[in-house]
């Protein structure tokens, strides 16, 4: 199936984040992207069906999930299936069209619906930002090693890179506007590799990405990957370093958790803060970019030690505010981890 229509107005964004950013609550690398435009943080920007289909399923969203608990949220998830396989999955859709508010739940319910739309149909409107993914259920990616583990939102391993299902103009258009400079432009979400460090981890016996919390599920999550904007740069992303979850890079760059074995015993990397340049220059976050680079800020936050146990299970123990000369070895504090 080609889409024949973009999934928003793209002449009214500012710019694509891909697939793969890590942050707050998005411990594990998120599988959507983000089409957003904050220069303009009062416009309204159009929502559309990228193809025809159903909308199925509406839930009305009212409470931010995230490490900030009083974040007020008033919009909208829609599911719209175009096939028996493929599906389109919008968040944050702040309007909705009249044939499909009609039928919306109430704050803080969702429920299935049926409303037929057709390829490029308005179904809605947003400020700043929307979430979208493809789903495709002939499409599973073997980078996510325990399907099992991510029961709650089964969509994730049928999550490809949405640009490929756009004609050949759209798909142009999109890639312009991401933010990252490396193919594929639309992003990468999922790293495991078996018997490397590399990859999402969850704390042994917490049902997996579901966590045993659903108040703060993300907080037995830990992901070992790469930047969204620029993959040269290793993130370490942890579910409670601290008390709270955090995004940290590797004071060197170096040793990449790809090439981390069991064989390599344990390992143990300082952590510093994120920063974002284009040339000599600060990324400013708001304006689209090109080359944007990802670089550690010089500012230490601690370290961390881990060791694979074996080519599933990892063990793992968070050090913050301790430099690794500080570090002599695992304590009764390390975590276990799997995949």
């Amino acid at each position: 199936m080609t889409f024949e229509h973009p999934p928003v107005d793209l002449d009214a964004i500012e710019y694509i984040t891909p697939l793969g950013l890590m942050i707050d609550s998005h411990v594990t690398p998120v599988d959507h992207q983000y089409y957003q435009n904050f220069l303009e943080q009062d416009r309204w920007i159009d929502v559309y069906s990228p193809a025809a289909g159903r909308v199925t399923h509406i839930q009305h969203m009212a409470n931010a999930i995230s490490e900030d608990p009083s974040a007020f949220v008033d919009d909208y998830r829609l599911v719209i299936e175009h096939s028996c396989t493929i599906s389109s999955i919008f968040i944050h859709v702040g309007e909705l069209e009249p044939a499909l508010a009609a039928v919306a739940p109430g704050p803080g319910e969702q429920g299935p619906v049926d409303v037929r739309v057709a390829a490029g149909e308005l179904i809605g409107t947003y400020q700043m930002n929307v979430d979208y993914n493809v789903v495709d259920l002939d499409f599973t990616t073997d980078r996510l090693l325990v399907p099992d583990h991510y029961w709650v939102e089964p969509w994730k391993i049928h999550t490809p890179d949405p640009f490929a299902y756009f004609n050949d103009e759209i798909r142009s258009q999109m890639e312009q506007l991401s933010l990252r400079s490396t193919e594929p432009k639309g992003g990468v979400f999922a790293y495991d590799i078996e018997g490397r460090l590399v990859g999402n981890w969850f704390v042994e016996n917490t049902d997996g990405y579901a966590g045993n919390n659903p108040e703060r599920y993300w907080s037995t999550h830990l992901a070992l990957a790469y930047d969204h904007l620029d993959p040269s740069l290793i993130v370490i992303s942890i579910g409670d370093f601290g008390g709270r979850s955090r995004q940290l890079t590797v004071v060197g760059n170096t040793p990449d958790p790809a090439d981390v074995t069991v064989e390599s015993g344990a390992v143990l990397y300082e952590l510093d803060e994120i920063d974002y340049w284009v040339g000599d220059q600060r990324w400013d976050r708001g304006t689209l970019a090109t080359g944007i680079e990802a670089r550690e800020t010089q500012h230490p936050q601690g370290s961390v030690l881990f060791e694979l146990i074996d080519s599933m299970t990892l063990r793992a123990e968070y050090f913050p505010g301790i430099a690794p000369g500080d570090v002599a070895g695992f304590t009764a504090a390390a975590i276990i981890y799997e995949r």
